[in-house]
């Protein structure tokens, strides 16, 4: 059992050391002010102060964020060490202030300051301490962890780590289940004349094939995924956008449509699902409220995940909206317009409210890849993914974390202008069989 002392157990101090306890250790880091008690401690012992007291102690001097209280705008610096960045630099056994900076990055504190959001409104990645210095694309906080847990076996080889296993979630965000079928006849309608106005033939043939049951419709992915989890004995995630008003980018079938109902109804039976927040409930909070409760209509369950859609959220709005309709689990700390470490971390982690100055009850599970980042943001080819997605493979595997990615049915369907991407996932998950659900 590690003992760590100092001199004020505040707040932010015993979150990130709840965090760092799971995961390093099996049994909790416990934390005490007492001098005495800590001086007479037989085992290993942490301390984290402005003073060392011997030398038998691994010392961190600590740098003032985990006692202020507060948010404040700060120059970060980053500096190099081992060949990725650090910053507070610091003394002692250990060359920077890991708790403080990992406070920093996981609680989103940029997030809380003034600045510029991008065009729809979101926190603007470009705005990041991870964009600018360049570790957007590693999982920061893990080689840090892996860095801390080196420290400590030099100084006390007998200390019990925990090795946390390399973890896959499969996700998939359902904002439009279909593109022809159960729209209705005036959505349809409206879609022929459209085809046929700008001379799309094909489109106009296909989407009376599909009405007429001679084709699938292009958006049905949904055996192909059945077959492809079995195959790779995954477990995935489903989020459903459950709009009831079809308007901007909240364009899925009504969750009055029986179409939908079957639809999530099945994917409840055998997977885990959530709901997909619309554009509109970030600006009406009953429709958040009224979303949540269709799903758990449909589902005949509680729903306790959610993923934003377009990925808007802000802090600390979003999430304390989330906690209060009873989401437990949500998968949005990730970007819209780049793939890559939002938070720095591939582990998964509960939210810190810096207003309130607490830990809450919502875990985050971050993603770092999205199809629709590679295609429409990045304009990535198929190959150019794959080379992103194999990076992330193997850096998260290196570091026992998880990995969270992102898929929309549209792109795993049957439109032709995503067949190469179809390819790439079923390549990229065929190649790795191994994987730990």
């Amino acid at each position: 059992m590690l003992l760590l002392y100092t001199p004020h157990i505040t707040p932010r101090l015993r979150y990130i050391v709840d965090f760092f306890s799971k995961e390093l250790f099996d049994e909790p880091i416990i934390l005490t002010s007492d001098k005495e008690d800590y001086a007479l401690h037989p085992g290993p012992r942490l301390n984290y102060s402005d003073a060392e007291m011997d030398e038998s102690e691994f010392f961190l001097r600590s740098t003032p964020l985990l006692q202020e209280t507060g948010i404040h705008t700060r120059k970060i610096e980053c500096f190099e060490l081992n060949f990725h960045k650090a910053f507070f630099p610091t003394e002692g056994d250990f060359p920077f202030d890991v708790f403080a900076a990992s406070f920093y990055l996981l609680s989103r504190y940029e997030e809380y300051l003034p600045g510029t959001p991008d065009e729809y409104g979101r926190f603007d990645h470009t705005r990041s301490l991870a964009w600018r210095e360049g570790f957007l694309d590693i999982p920061l906080v893990n080689i840090w962890l892996q860095d801390l847990r080196k420290a400590l076996a030099k100084k006390y080889p007998s200390l019990v780590f925990r090795h946390p296993s390399f973890k896959f979630i499969p996700t998939y965000d359902i904002d439009v289940a279909y593109s022809y079928l159960y729209k209705g006849w005036k959505r349809n309608l409206g879609g022929l004349l459209k085809d046929l106005s700008k001379g799309e033939w094909s489109k106009f043939k296909g989407r009376i094939n599909v009405l007429r049951g001679r084709q699938p419709d292009p958006y049905d992915a949904y055996e192909w995924l059945d077959s492809l989890h079995l195959y790779c004995r995954l477990r995935a995630y489903y989020f459903f956008l459950a709009a009831a008003r079809q308007k901007g980018v909240d364009r899925n079938i009504s969750p009055g449509s029986p179409g939908l109902q079957e639809l999530v109804r099945y994917h409840a039976a055998g997977y885990r699902v959530g709901v997909h927040p619309s554009w509109h409930s970030g600006d009406k909070e009953f429709a958040l409220k009224e979303e949540i409760e269709w799903m758990e209509c449909m589902t005949e369950k509680e729903v306790t995940r959610s993923r934003q859609h377009f990925i808007r959220f802000t802090l600390p709005k979003t999430y304390r909206l989330l906690i209060r309709y009873g989401i437990q689990q949500d998968f949005s700390m990730g970007y819209g317009s780049i793939n890559g470490f939002r938070a720095s971390v591939a582990s998964s982690f509960y939210w810190y409210d810096l207003e309130k100055e607490e830990k809450t009850s919502l875990r985050l599970f971050p993603f770092c890849f999205m199809d629709a980042n590679s295609f429409y943001e990045q304009h990535d080819t198929p190959t150019q993914a794959m080379s992103e997605l194999m990076h992330y493979y193997h850096l998260i595997r290196k570091v026992g974390g998880m990995m969270v990615t992102i898929w929309h049915n549209t792109f795993l369907g049957n439109d032709p202008q995503f067949a190469d991407w179809k390819k790439l996932y079923e390549v990229f998950l065929k190649d790795e069989v191994y994987w730990d659900a």
